[in-house]
């Protein structure tokens, strides 16, 4: 897991989020793991994936959803 504090990750929002604060998330990329957040809320609790089981989500994710 990653040791990074939250308020010194970057977040980078969704290039799927709309202009218009609908449904957006927002990532950040620390060594080791992949933090996720609802832009609308980014003081509430985030996620945290291992960066070997983000990796596996996205190939599905990329392979399967469309």
């Amino acid at each position: 897991m990653s040791t990074a504090e939250p308020a010194r990750l970057v977040w980078v929002k969704s290039s799927y989020s709309g202009g218009e604060g609908g449904e957006c998330l927002e990532a950040a990329a620390a060594p080791g793991a992949i933090h996720i957040r609802d832009s609308k809320a980014p003081a509430e609790a985030h996620l945290t994936f291992p960066a070997p089981q983000w990796s596996a989500f996205v190939r599905y994710a990329v392979r399967y959803v469309k």
